[in-house]
C-alpha cells in the first residue's frame, strides 16, 4: 500500500520573496489525510485559507500565484514541486506575506528542510490521477500535452536566443530519488539585460546571484557557474512538476512541453479537468507496481508511521 504523507512536525523558515523583495516567514504544519496543500496568510487573519489547486491559480506572469486580490500567494511553484517530489500530500502553509521565499532559486533548500523535519505516513491510501486519453493546449508557437503513461514522465524542450541555452531538451522519468538528484537543485534563471525591465514592472525586486542563474550576453555571471550543464531545462521541469501538482493527485501520465511556461501549464491542467473522459481518479492499491515504486523515498527520507 502507498500511503498519503505529511510532515513529522512543524517547521519554520524565513527568506526573501523573489518578486516582492519582502522578508517573509513560512511555517509548514502537519495536516490530516485528504487535507491537501493549503496556504493561509497570517498577516491577513480574517481571510480564508487558499487551497493549492489548478482552479485557484490567478496570475501566471513569471511565477504561479494562487488566490486573488489581496488574499493571494505568489511563487508557489518551487515549494509545491518539492512536496510532489517527496510524495507529501497534506500540509498547512502559514505565511506572513504575499510570496513564498525564493531561497536559493531552486527546490534544494526545501528538500533539506523537509529531510531535517521528517516525513510521516498517514493511514490513508494515496490517490492517482490516471490519464486515459491525450489532452493538448497551444498558445502561439508554444504547446503542452498530457497522454497515457504508467508513471509521470516529463519531456521538456526550451528555446532561448542565448548561446549558452539555445534549444535544450530533457526527458525526465519521475521518481522521488530522481527528483532529488536530477531536478530539485536546478535554479531559476534570467537575462541581465531584462533586469531593469522586470523591476519596472514590479518583478524580481528580491532577485540576486544568491537566488538565480543570471546570464549576460555571453556567459553565466554567477561566480560558481552552473550546477548542471542543462540546468535551464531542468529548472523548467521543476516548475512543470510544481504547476501540474496543482491537479491535487499523484499523476500517471506523460507530459510533453515545448517553450512552455506557468500559463500554459495551468491551461493544460484546466483543460484536462474540463475533459472528464481524459482521466480517472483511482486508489494507489489498484495500480501497477512500477507506478507505485516511483514514490519510494531514499532511506534517509523514508517516512515512519504516525
Amino acid at each position: 500500500m502507498l500511503y498519503q504523507r505529511t510532515l513529522a512536525k512543524k517547521v519554520t523558515v524565513t527568506g526573501l520573496g523573489l518578486h516582492s523583495g519582502k522578508k517573509v516567514t513560512l511555517t509548514l504544519c502537519p495536516a490530516e489525510a485528504d487535507f491537501g496543500i493549503q496556504f493561509t496568510r497570517t498577516d491577513l487573519p480574517n481571510e480564508p485559507a487558499i487551497k493549492a489547486s489548478a482552479v485557484t491559480v490567478g496570475a501566471t506572469e513569471n511565477n504561479t500565484t494562487i488566490g486573488s486580490g489581496i488574499n493571494s500567494i505568489h511563487t508557489v511553484e518551487h515549494l509545491l514541486s518539492v512536496f510532489y517530489g517527496l510524495g507529501i500530500n497534506n500540509v498547512l502553509c502559514e505565511i506572513d506575506g504575499p510570496e513564498v521565499p525564493i531561497m536559493d532559486g531552486s527546490g534544494a533548500s526545501f528538500v533539506f528542510l523537509l529531510k531535517e523535519t521528517g516525513i510521516t505516513s498517514l493511514n490513508t491510501s494515496k490517490k492517482f490521477l490516471v490519464i486515459l486519453e491525450p489532452v493538448r493546449v497551444e498558445l502561439e508557437d508554444k504547446w503542452a500535452t498530457i497522454e497515457p503513461s504508467s508513471k509521470l514522465i516529463i519531456d521538456s524542450t526550451i528555446v532561448f536566443p542565448h548561446s549558452l541555452i539555445k534549444k535544450q531538451k530533457k526527458v525526465f522519468e519521475f521518481s522521488c530519488q530522481n527528483f532529488i538528484s536530477e531536478i530539485s537543485r536546478a535554479r531559476t534563471f534570467g537575462m541581465l539585460r531584462d533586469v531593469d525591465m522586470l523591476k519596472r514592472r514590479g518583478l524580481i525586486k528580491g532577485g540576486s546571484l544568491d537566488n538565480a542563474v543570471v546570464l549576460d550576453d555571453f556567459k553565466v555571471v554567477n561566480p560558481e557557474g552552473l550546477r548542471f550543464q542543462d540546468e535551464f531545462v531542468r529548472h523548467k521541469i521543476l516548475d512543470t512538476i510544481g504547476d501540474i501538482s496543482l491537479l491535487g493527485y499523484e499523476i500517471a501520465g506523460k507530459i510533453t512541453t515545448y517553450k512552455s511556461g506557468h500559463n500554459l501549464h495551468n491551461m493544460l491542467c484546466r483543460k484536462l479537468l474540463e475533459t472528464p473522459s481524459a482521466f480517472e481518479i483511482v486508489s494507489a492499491s489498484s495500480l501497477q507496481k512500477e507506478t507505485i515504486e516511483a514514490f519510494e523515498l531514499p532511506q534517509a527520507l523514508a517516512p515512519a508511521f504516525h
